[in-house]
């Protein structure tokens, strides 16, 4: 087994990041093709960090995104890099973004903006991948027996737990079970207008009603509703939510996950998400 898992951690790391760099030149080739341009040089291919790099080229050019997403698609393809990651198309001088998307298995695409002809300018092209967590196979097979020894010590010790300690856990569930069917805790909530928000559990509940919440749904709510009344910037919310956990998304993923809270916060008209424009959203409650 640990001669496999050596054998299967070297061929991952056998194809170099100068192939990478070969499929991203390609990316640059291919759009100016598709822009009518098959003499302008698709200038060095530029590492952002491990993650980002950037396509820079010698002309202005013009786009469609439905292709570029295709090219891009279809070119990542042939690389070792994970399926997840964002495109942004931004301009030379100001640095602006003028079209991007996101392509993520787990929590869907955004693919704003389709269809619609850019006209030429001078652009760049950056695109980042999901950070690439690899895993340990050969540290985890040597450190298999002794794992293996500490689980079955503690597992021994685990079942000298008393009967006296086990029905006193019993009568607690019990009373807190028959205070309420519905909330399914008491030590962690908070009230917001007429919603009760258990952070734990991932839930708001409204009367009778259980309204179920995703992790980054959890992650918001927390922040707007610890700093209620006050603005909560974008550039929060997308490092608190994402790039903590090393996933670096555009302000459109922050819109998206706001909309979907509003719409589990409908209704209850007294609580608010509001948008404050440049800066970010702040609850009313």
């Amino acid at each position: 087994m640990v001669v496999v898992a050596i054998a299967f951690v070297k061929k991952d790391n056998e194809r170099p990041d100068k192939h990478l760099e070969i499929v991203l030149r390609t990316i640059g080739h291919q759009v100016l093709l598709h822009s009518n341009d098959s003499t302008s040089r698709v200038l060095p291919i530029k590492t952002i960090n491990e993650n980002t790099f950037r396509i820079s080229f010698e002309n202005s050019f013009g786009f469609t995104p439905d292709t570029l997403m295709s090219i891009v698609h279809q070119q990542l393809a042939k690389t070792d890099r994970p399926g997840d990651y964002t495109v942004s198309v931004n301009e030379c001088d100001q640095n602006q973004t003028i079209f991007a998307y996101e392509v993520n298995r787990t929590h869907g695409n955004l693919k704003p903006c389709r269809g619609r002809v850019q006209k030429k300018g001078c652009y760049v092209i950056e695109i980042s991948f999901l950070a690439k967590k690899t895993f340990p196979y050969v540290w985890l097979l040597l450190a298999f027996v002794p794992v293996a020894l500490a689980a079955f010590f503690f597992a021994r010790k685990r079942t000298g737990i008393s009967a006296s300690q086990e029905l006193i856990e019993e009568k607690v569930d019990e009373s807190l079970s028959s205070e309420s069917e519905t909330v399914p805790t008491i030590a962690d909530y908070k009230k917001l207008g007429n919603f009760t928000f258990f952070e734990s559990k991932g839930i708001l509940c409204l009367h009778d009603e259980t309204i179920e919440l995703s992790d980054k749904e959890v992650k918001a709510l927390r922040l707007l509703a610890s700093n209620q009344n006050q603005v909560v910037e974008r550039d929060l919310l997308m490092k608190e939510i994402w790039e903590d956990d090393g996933v670096f998304v555009i302000t459109r993923n922050v819109d998206v996950l706001i909309s979907k809270l509003r719409k589990k916060l409908s209704a209850d008209p007294s609580v608010k998400i509001v948008n404050v424009h440049g800066k970010g959203y702040k609850m009313i409650a």
